[in-house]
């Protein structure tokens, strides 16, 4: 039931990734790859001040996420296994509600990177984990009070941080 909410939202990128990393690189990335987004021209308005900020939020629409992927409810973490160095199988399976996996009925990614300078349309950013050629629907300033001093994660990733950082 849509009460009232259109049963399909329609998006319109702003702006794409502009990078030569091949995909396996990208998702292979530790700390993520150096990437331009270039905004599309009437948006250019829009980044007035930006450039005072060390770091942005980007929001995408991971174009790659196959129809057969975005049904996908239950995965193991493979970008905490590849992060931390363990296994695949020493990691629990999870809701991907529960990861930052890519499958997912809505694929779209929130990132945060390192913002080096604007320069009319385009922005420099560094630590990127998205494809090139992937569209940006939103770009936000990442600001202190948006950041969560007292989070927690579940016993199985607090257990593997524990075990790596001894």
């Amino acid at each position: 039931m849509t009460e009232g909410w259109l049963a399909e939202i329609r998006l319109k990128p702003i702006g794409f990734v502009k990078h030569e990393h091949s995909d396996d690189s990208v998702r292979n990335s530790i700390n993520g790859v150096d990437a331009v987004i270039e905004l599309l021209p009437e948006y250019i308005d829009g980044l007035k001040g930006l450039e005072d900020f060390s770091h942005i939020i980007i929001v995408a629409y991971l174009h790659k996420v196959s129809e057969e992927q975005k049904k996908v409810l239950q995965v193991k973490p493979r970008g905490v296994a590849r992060r931390l160095g363990v296994p695949l199988e020493a990691l629990p399976t999870v809701g991907i509600f529960a990861t930052h996996s890519p499958h997912r009925p809505n694929p779209i990614a929130i990132t945060i990177a390192k913002l080096v300078k604007v320069e009319e349309r385009k922005l420099y950013v560094e630590n990127i984990d998205l494809y090139n050629q992937t569209p940006v629907l939103d770009i936000k300033p990442y600001t202190p009070s948006i950041c969560v001093k007292e989070a927690t994660v579940p016993k199985w990733l607090n257990s593997i941080d524990k075990t790596l950082t001894q």
